[in-house]
């Protein structure tokens, strides 16, 4: 059930964007969710409707309606996570196959910004909440390296570099079969079939692009090393099955049975937020996706 609350923006919140004074006061709801109050027009500065980046001033009235027991991705969990960097703004996660990265409407335990919210606050007593900010995601079957904001700022920057294509990811792959060519460049439309609710290979579909190189080659399969020029959904699983040689563990798209998905992210490399230097990330190839192959 909705609730009104009210608050008086203070001199420490000038200039703040409406959406950060938001998250600030309510820890525990998404800003998926604050966002989406916003822009319904549940939210009032001065008597007006405003959007979320409007900069406060002090002695701002806000008036807000939410519901502050909805189910959120904030709920703290103390789940061991493999951290590979960290500081003020940021912080990189070698996330393991099989977790989430955030809740769904079917599992809100056990995910990834439910061990940050833990992680990031445990030690704090009463300062502020950190929020750990989503910038991109990855399956839940595909482990490695994500990125994760802790300053509405940081998430912003790399919210912008990711648009412009100024990240670098690369992934590692162990498909069936021996693939050929030493390198190439797969491009095969993407969308989505509504009938099936299933993403494929679709002519009406969005430009997909991704490169591939051959990194060791077995008996009945091939490590890749797999580059998403563009971002659609489950990108790099439908192409790989695109050309003949779906993921070991893919089930789904006609891969080998096996432990798990041996889809890996293990290059990231983006420009920190503050624009002072390049961070570059490496999380090797996890032996159990390479284990039974190599002893094939």
């Amino acid at each position: 059930m909705r609730k009104r609350f009210e608050f008086q923006a203070e001199k420490a919140d000038s200039k703040k964007r409406l959406e950060d004074f938001l998250f600030e006061r309510f820890e525990n709801l998404s800003k998926m969710y604050l966002r989406d109050a916003v822009k319904s027009e549940l939210c009032e500065v001065n008597g007006r409707f405003e959007n979320r980046g409007y900069r406060l001033r002090a002695n701002d009235f806000v008036e807000v309606e939410v519901d502050p027991a909805r189910e959120t991705a904030m709920r703290p969990q103390d789940i061991a996570l493999d951290v590979v960097y960290e500081d003020e703004s940021l912080a990189v996660i070698n996330k393991p196959s099989g977790m989430l990265v955030h809740p769904t409407h079917a599992e809100k335990n056990g995910t990834m910004l439910n061990a940050l919210s833990h992680y990031l606050n445990h030690e704090k007593g009463d300062k502020a909440f950190t929020r750990a900010g989503l910038i991109h995601r990855l399956d839940r079957h595909t482990s490695g390296l994500i990125v994760v904001a802790k300053t509405p700022r940081a998430h912003r920057v790399l919210a912008g570099h990711f648009q412009r294509k100024l990240v670098d990811k690369r992934y590692l792959a162990v498909v069936d079969g021996v693939v050929e060519a030493d390198a190439g460049t797969i491009n095969a439309p993407i969308g989505r079939f509504v009938e099936r609710k299933y993403w494929d290979v679709n002519e009406d579909g969005k430009h997909a692009e991704t490169r591939f190189k051959v990194m060791e080659r077995f008996a009945s399969a091939t490590l890749l090393e797999l580059e998403p020029v563009t971002g659609r959904t489950n990108q790099l699983r439908i192409h790989c099955a695109h050309i003949g040689h779906p993921i070991v563990g893919d089930v789904d798209r006609g891969g080998s049975p096996f432990l798990r998905m041996c889809l890996h992210a293990w290059k990231l490399a983006f420009w920190h937020p503050d624009g002072s230097r390049r961070l570059e990330f490496e999380a090797p190839v996890p032996e159990v996706m390479t284990k039974e192959v190599l002893q094939g």
